[in-house]
């Protein structure tokens, strides 16, 4: 068995960091992008973000809390992440980077469709510095088409996708997600096919292009009941309470004081609810034995069950249905973040900044084994130039200074590294690693 196919160890720091010894190079900035690398950083793979001098990441100025070119909305997409500030459309800024990709695994960027091309970052741009290189682009429509150019944010996609269609009650306007679902989905799916991009690379020695996009990762989401337009000609409606389009009873209801969201998604969690709820005479009509029956019947069926809600409290329907049948209260976000299924199992995260104190954050959403080490804050911009430039490109000190006045390279002062730099796999400043060729440093 090869070293890359053996078996992981079972504990040990490694156990934690599946992904230790992956390298990606990651142009990127915002939120689907960075969230992508993000869940491979927490796994253990060595991010890092190239980024233009004196600009970098979108990220690092989005309001509220910001502090120069950092904030709380960069710290939650880019923690334990390396920070390289090298022009790429500079001749020199290009060539050093043409040496990080022959000692690297991956390129990852988010950008326009357009703009790898132009950027020279595909695999036939960059196939002949490694062979063996992955790149992976997520993109707002796509790399072709009619939209290929267009600028692509998560809220644009909702509308697009018919999604934000779908969203709030009959008799109002079209509603999107509170959050950025598309983006965050988007993510994801950039991160399982640049692993499997790498698992191809592995297996056969040959890298090549991976792509993803805003939009067809919002169409997946809508995944059966695009299936059923396409299908059947199904014109999707919007329904109250956010109910599910065919399972009846799923959806929110109004108790006394608050709201819960009720999933009845088979016949034996129906027949328990009305059991719970005390609605005998529901369980003995002939109308609602059925999914079928039930959609036929919907609006008689929720008459009964929406009055019998509002006769108590969220926390009494609560003690009577928790356990049997699907059901959670509507929490603000603040009481989400307290729920004690969150708190006692490993969902949150913190570390100590040098400006924001304790930074508290949602943990990656893939746990394994082992318990992951801490976190560590997103870097500073160009935190690691030089030591990422001197030990991966073979950059030399007077070349890097020269690179410095010519701005084509910028370096994080000293005072700001507590800010930057992940304490992933650490880079030997003596080491003159291979600039050609596959890279020859994995462990």
């Amino acid at each position: 068995m090869s070293e890359s196919r053996a078996r992981p160890p079972e504990s040990g720091p490694d156990a934690a960091r599946p992904l230790r010894g992956v390298r990606v190079l990651a142009i990127e900035q915002y939120g689907a992008g960075p969230f992508a690398t993000l869940v491979l950083a927490d796994l253990g793979a060595e991010i890092i973000k190239i980024e233009l001098p004196e600009q970098g990441d979108v990220g690092r100025v989005i309001p509220p809390w910001t502090d120069g070119a950092d904030s709380l909305f960069f710290q939650s997409l880019n923690r334990g992440k390396r920070s390289v500030a090298v022009d790429l459309k500079e001749r020199r800024g290009r060539q050093l980077f043409e040496r990080l990709v022959a000692n690297s695994d991956a390129v990852f960027a988010n950008t326009r469709g357009l703009s790898p091309s132009k950027l020279r970052i595909t695999y036939a741009d960059l196939a002949r510095f490694n062979p063996a290189i992955v790149c992976a682009f997520l993109t707002g429509f796509g790399r072709t088409g009619p939209r290929a150019d267009e600028p692509g944010y998560d809220y644009i996609v909702q509308a697009m996708s018919g999604m934000a269609s779908l969203g709030g009650e009959p008799d109002g306007p079209p509603t999107r997600a509170g959050v950025s679902v598309v983006d965050f989905a988007t993510g994801l799916a950039a991160a399982v096919g640049l692993l499997a991009g790498l698992h191809r690379a592995r297996t056969t020695g040959l890298g090549g292009d991976v792509d993803t996009s805003l939009l067809l990762t919002a169409l997946n989401l809508t995944n059966y009941v695009s299936s059923w337009v396409l299908t059947r000609g199904f014109q999707p409606e919007r329904l109250p309470h956010g109910a599910h389009p065919s399972v009846v009873p799923s959806q929110l209801f109004e108790a006394s004081d608050g709201w819960l969201m009720v999933m009845s998604q088979t016949d034996a969690f129906f027949r328990e609810l009305v059991r719970r709820i005390d609605l005998p005479e529901v369980l003995a009509d002939a109308r609602f034995g059925t999914m079928a029956g039930r959609l036929e019947n919907r609006e008689a069926l929720l008459g009964l069950l929406e009055a019998r809600f509002r006769e108590h409290t969220v926390a009494q329907w609560l003690d009577r249905l928790e356990g049997a049948v699907p059901v959670a209260p509507v929490n603000d976000l603040p009481t989400a973040l307290r729920e004690r299924q969150v708190v006692e199992t490993s969902m949150l995260v913190s570390f100590q900044h040098p400006v924001f104190g304790e930074v508290r954050q949602v943990a990656g959403p893939v746990q394994v084994s082992s318990p992951p080490p801490p976190p560590t804050p997103a870097p500073a911009l160009g935190a690691d130039t030089w030591s990422v430039l001197h030990a991966l490109a073979g950059l030399d000190a007077a070349t890097f200074q020269e690179l410095l006045a010519d701005r084509v390279v910028a370096q994080a002062p000293p005072d700001s590294a507590g800010a930057g730099g992940s304490d992933g796999p650490a880079l030997d400043s003596d080491e003159q690693p291979a600039i050609a060729g596959a890279r020859t440093d994995r462990k």
